[in-house]
């Protein structure tokens, strides 16, 4: 049976990614809270596959707006850091990612992705989940679909700005528009 995670505590993890200079590097949730940031945590299947790029590429170009509001961004999925860095290394005409302005970890031993509920099991996979997590290390926000639909940024940008509120945010609540309380 599947467990909530909205309202709980996020499950910590320490990575190893490749960061946005394209080194390898670790991120940890402890960090984020600890300079008192939010957090946007995504999943993904893989690399060099065809969905994936899109979404990741839309997260990266749109990085300022979610730095503007205090979050950052950690990609995750469970292939290694030297997939991340020749995919990072490679432009878009040759099927990578370019370089990314946030980090992309790496699962390999599939337990960030077993914690956060999101691994297909007999795949050795992740589904896409992206959680928001607030600086206190709290789950604010979770979603989790098919693989074969890629997410959208502005409605990611708009339930963290709503979120960050700590208002009653109706149905189509847009960021400077009145909260119900």
């Amino acid at each position: 049976m599947a467990e909530r995670l909205v309202g709980m505590p996020a499950p910590r993890f320490e990575l190893d990614a490749v960061m946005p200079d394209r080194t390898f590097g670790k991120v940890k949730l402890e960090d984020q809270m600890a300079d008192g940031k939010w957090t946007v945590l995504f999943f993904y299947p893989m690399d060099f596959t065809f969905v994936c790029p899109t979404e990741i590429v839309a997260l990266s170009a749109r990085a300022v707006e979610f730095e503007q509001l205090d979050t950052r961004i950690i990609g995750v999925s469970t292939d290694s850091i030297h997939s991340h860095l020749v995919w990072t290394n490679m432009g878009l005409e040759e099927g990578g990612i370019g370089q990314l302005k946030f980090p992309l970890a790496s699962d390999m031993n599939h337990q960030a992705a077993r914690d956060y509920g999101v691994l297909i099991e007999e795949e050795g996979v992740a589904l896409r989940g992206l959680f928001i997590i607030n600086p206190e290390g709290e789950i604010q926000y979770e979603v989790v679909h098919h693989n074969n639909v890629g997410r959208e940024v502005d409605e990611v940008l708009r339930v963290l700005q709503a979120l960050q509120t700590g208002g009653l945010c109706p149905i189509d609540w847009q960021p400077g528009e009145q909260t119900i309380s």
